[in-house]
């Protein structure tokens, strides 16, 4: 079927699904495969439950004379162009998002920014891969304004398949770290593939946008190599020529509190410009870069100063990211959600940095970064030698196999037998880990 043929039954029948046991009546099924299923085995059920539609790509799923079977040639890469369809049929601002750190906080952030003037709709979760891009933006309606993409990638060309879908007009590289190098394979290969959101912009969208860190030395060479001739607005936390919007820290014990300004472009004296104050809900002083990829693509979308201090002030983070939890026994630096080299070291210097005592980590493993994994896990018990933090607890294998004295415990489980027996009381403590590892799990024990 052409796939404008089947963007007008997704207009009468406007909700997606790839889970058949999830089939809202009247929607379309898309039977996706995977390592350890075959969604063309379910398309039968998905249309029994209340389907519409079920988009196939194995023709002997198909049952004869049945006119609600659609048959494709790959069903995932129709989904994509479903969505790239939709997508251009609205043709709202999209801004796309991606980064090694801190891109769901900054997409979170902007969203909620964005929210105070526009209709905004923006990725839900971590629906950042090649089957959560898509569904996104076939959840976009006419009654949205502009929309905020947040794009993940663990393999070499993952950014440039998502953001010829994607399409954006605005891009943000939050930051690059050591992620993922199981599938990268080095450290270059995660800037290379984050750069193809550069790309994208430098051949496709010449006259838009692209906000990044005047501070990261990092994402300045790839703009260079990738998308010299796109626009760029850069923010920083220190004054600097071509700078357009500062910010400094205040205080952040435990939460953060900045100041920022916006410095029109050409301004010969920036000393003069107003500087505004913002009192946040979030944990480490990290975010300020993402606060200020927020102020940054809102102020220059037209939300206003005092706009931008309310949504900024009132956000409240989830999902296990720089969430403090205060307990009847404990204060929780709840950062839970994931981890790499980059951000573990973050959050650590972070936390060893804070005016509160005394001091507890919790650390789970590093998943994903193949060879290299007991090298930079060490380097992460090097770094703990020289932080005043009392007591560290180590989770997993990885950390089993690196050298130090630091109490180590092989699964989740463990530690939450010695929380039984020992019941930490009067600490602040910094829980983070990769998801596997499960320190989610702890809050509610502490």
């Amino acid at each position: 079927m052409d796939i404008s043929e089947l963007y007008k039954l997704f207009l009468k029948h406007p909700v997606v699904t790839t889970d058949s046991r999830d089939c809202p009546k009247d929607s379309i099924f898309f039977a996706l495969k995977g390592t350890s299923f075959n969604g063309n085995e379910f398309a039968g059920s998905a249309l029994e439950k209340g389907c519409a539609y079920a988009v196939i790509d194995q023709k002997e799923y198909q049952i004869q004379q049945d006119e609600r079977y659609i048959l494709v040639e790959d069903c995932l890469q129709t989904l994509k162009q479903l969505a790239n369809y939709h997508r251009r049929k609205l043709g709202i601002p999209i801004i796309g998002i991606t980064g090694t750190n801190g891109k769901t906080t900054t997409k979170e952030l902007l969203a909620t920014v964005l929210a105070e003037r526009f209709n905004v709709w923006y990725t839900q979760g971590n629906f950042n891969n090649e089957i959560g891009v898509p569904k996104t933006l076939l959840r976009l309606t006419s009654e949205h304004e502009i929309a905020v993409v947040e794009m993940g990638a663990s393999h070499p060309g993952d950014i440039q398949s998502l953001v010829t879908v994607v399409e954006p007009d605005y891009a943000l590289i939050t930051n690059v770290g050591r992620a993922h190098l199981q599938g990268f394979g080095s450290f270059e290969g995660v800037k290379r593939t984050k750069a193809e959101l550069y790309d994208y912009m430098e051949v496709n969208k010449p006259n838009g946008k692209v906000f990044i860190n005047q501070d990261n030395p990092h994402l300045q060479e790839m703009f260079q190599a990738h998308c010299p001739h796109v626009h760029r607005i850069s923010y920083s936390q220190t004054q600097q020529t071509g700078v357009s919007y500062q910010g400094k820290i205040c205080s952040n014990n435990p939460f953060l509190t900045f100041q920022w300004r916006h410095i029109p472009e050409g301004e010969t004296s920036p000393n003069s410009n107003q500087w505004y104050e913002v009192h946040t809900h979030l944990v480490g002083a990290y975010n300020l870069d993402n606060l200020l990829a927020a102020i940054s693509i809102g102020h220059y979308l037209g939300v206003q100063p005092h706009e931008i201090n309310h949504a900024l002030t009132h956000y409240t983070p989830s999902n296990n990211r720089s969430q403090l939890e205060v307990t009847k026994h404990n204060n929780l630096i709840v950062d839970a959600y994931n981890a790499n080299p980059t951000s573990m070291e973050a959050a650590l210097v972070n936390f060893a940095q804070m005016q509160v005592a005394p001091k507890m980590a919790i650390l789970g493993d590093m998943r994903e970064l193949g060879e290299v994994s007991v090298a930079e896990h060490q380097k992460i018990i090097n770094l703990l030698n020289t932080l005043p933090i009392q007591q560290i607890w180590l989770v997993g294998e990885e950390f089993g196999k690196t050298t130090t004295t630091f109490q180590k415990y092989k699964n989740i489980e463990e530690v939450k037998e010695t929380i039984r027996q020992q019941q930490p009381q009067g600490f602040y403590i910094l829980i983070k880990g990769s998801n596997g590892i499960k320190l989610f799990q702890l809050p509610e024990l502490l």
